[in-house]
């Protein structure tokens, strides 16, 4: 059954966004609050980069057996089994943290949460599309970008703060961070219970090949793949599309914690929660939310334009913290505000171009692999950016970062989209 016919599903309210904020928590825990738990433990920017940077493979390679999730039990049952598998790496995490192989052992876990992780984003995906038909795809992509963001801005905002407001209570950084990820691991408890019952069953959610078929099938999904028109068009977007935000998005959080002296704004654990979780978060809830209504007014075509643009030049927020080291939380979080807003704004082009495109039979699977080149385009220019910082200081690796978002605007100009697509039709 295609998405055209595919029944609507009653209360969506009720579980995308619990379900997107679910899936944004461990991705944002394993590559960016990571950097923060690790820059407070003393690791240097380098190591920080590169080894954090590595976490991105799972979902890099995860459409090598993103065909089993099609092709073996429902995305419901995958969604559910696998939120108890995170909360259980999230309490590992806690276990690994005192101990003096700390780096290793929480990256080892690490790991383990990035596969879950992955695995659970194709079940998600997949889910959304099967269970909802067309237009309130269209309608409801700001909401699930706008939850899975919020999920970030939770994770870099008010899980740093805490973890801030724990370290000045028990004098101790290990401890705070203890106590952080066993909150986690109750929360996802809690969520994956909830899921098990909130969660619709359309009737398209079911396994989709078996016996002698399972060879062919999996086979069939990656040649499919590469016999869709434009591919390597498409596959440049998704690689560069984010080519300046996945250098900044690495030392973020280091830039905010480092000294003065080193060039950065000398903020506290907690001071960095704050910033990421006030003002930052209604301006994604913002950007997000428009974004999602514009596209389904106007259509993709017409706004992928001031999408990009609203993505892009906002990095310049930056580069001027970084020029001008200003000592007010307020202007800090008032630059960091409007990053966050393009970013809601502008990522939901992204995420809706790759449902353009992720079509026909396989289109979780399809969908997967792309998100696997969307992570690809995080993982590598993420390696190199703690080194080129190291080597250049904060305002010229921001200089750096401005300049790497010009590949994405070339590669806008060549994408031809259905004006229609996106466009909510009226009943």
């Amino acid at each position: 059954m295609s998405n055209a016919t595919a029944p609507a599903t009653a209360r969506p309210w009720a579980w995308i966004p619990t379900l997107y904020f679910a899936q944004g928590i461990p991705y944002v825990v394993v590559m960016t609050l990571s950097t923060v738990v690790y820059k407070n433990l003393g690791i240097s920017n380098t190591d920080i980069a590169l080894y954090t940077s590595w976490l991105y493979l799972p979902w890099v390679i995860k459409p090598l057996w993103s065909p089993l999730v099609d092709m073996f039990g429902t995305k419901r049952q995958w969604i559910v089994t696998l939120q108890f598998v995170i909360g259980l790496a999230f309490a590992l995490v806690a276990l690994t943290l005192p101990g003096p192989e700390f780096f290793r052992l929480s990256l080892a876990v690490f790991w383990l949460m990035a596969f879950a992780s992955a695995t659970h984003d194709i079940a998600a995906d997949g889910f959304y599309l099967l269970a909802l038909p067309q237009g309130q795809q269209s309608a409801f992509v700001g909401v699930r970008s706008t939850f899975y963001r919020l999920a970030s801005l939770t994770a870099q905002g008010g899980l740093v703060y805490l973890a801030g407001l724990w370290q000045e209570k028990t004098g101790s950084v290990v401890q705070a961070w203890g106590m952080v990820f066993g909150l986690l691991a109750a929360v996802f408890v809690a969520v994956g219970l909830h899921h098990a019952f909130a969660l619709p069953r359309p009737a398209v959610d079911r396994p989709t090949a078996g016996g002698d078929g399972l060879i062919r099938e999996f086979v069939g999904v990656f040649a499919a793949f590469l016999r869709k028109p434009g591919i390597f068009l498409i596959l440049a977007f998704l690689l560069l599309y984010r080519l300046g935000e996945a250098q900044a998005l690495k030392l973020l959080s280091p830039f905010l914690l480092d000294a003065r002296d080193k060039g950065g704004l000398g903020l506290s654990t907690r001071e960095v929660g704050v910033v990421y979780g006030t003002v930052g978060i209604i301006a994604l809830t913002v950007g997000g939310l428009l974004g999602g209504w514009a596209i389904s007014r106007r259509g993709l075509k017409a706004m992928l334009w001031p999408m990009i643009l609203a993505t892009h030049v906002p990095v310049a927020a930056f580069l001027l913290l970084a020029l001008y080291q200003p000592t007010s939380l307020w202007l800090i979080g008032g630059a960091l505000a409007v990053e966050q807003f393009g970013y809601g704004f502008g990522f939901t082009a992204y995420m809706l171009y790759m449902m353009l495109v992720a079509d026909g039979p396989h289109k979780t699977a399809h969908y997967a692999i792309y998100t696997g080149f969307m992570a690809l385009g995080m993982m590598l220019p993420g390696m190199a950016a703690g080194w080129i910082e190291d080597q250049v200081g904060y305002v010229k690796f921001f200089v750096w970062v401005l300049a790497c978002t010009v590949p994405s605007f070339i590669v806008v100009a060549r994408l031809k989209i259905d004006p229609e697509f996106g466009r909510r039709t009226k009943p």
